[in-house]
């Protein structure tokens, strides 16, 4: 699935549901039904660790670089700052079939999962 159109794209929004994070940019929509890990220049921080919700949210307005999923390895968005949201897609890392959708209109109609 190519995922290259949230290039360019101004991250506008993180919603924290339940069970799953939602990010959604100028057009396109990402739903991570697995928590991802946050990428920064000197660390590292994952769902539950102290910061991590504020490290997501510290993204709204950043600009992404560089987005890529490669099927059954990882999903990446590579904001213009240097942080990266990353999400492992291989299958011992996962918590269920799917890992999440994606929706290049924002559009809950126009989904694909991943």
């Amino acid at each position: 699935m190519d995922i290259s159109a949230l290039e360019g794209q101004e991250l506008t929004a993180v919603e924290f549901v339940s069970d799953y994070l939602r990010l959604r940019f100028d057009g396109p929509m990402l739903t991570l039904y697995s928590w991802p890990h946050l990428l920064l220049s000197d660390f590292s921080l994952a769902y539950g660790e102290p910061e991590y919700r504020n490290g997501i949210c510290a993204q709204i307005g950043e600009m992404v670089a560089k987005a890529s999923l490669e099927e059954f390895e990882a999903l990446t968005v590579e904001f213009e700052s240097g942080t990266v949201i990353a999400l492992s897609l291989r299958e011992e890392d996962l918590d269920g079939p799917e890992a999440g959708s994606y929706s290049e209109d924002g559009s809950d109609n126009a989904t694909e999962e991943f």
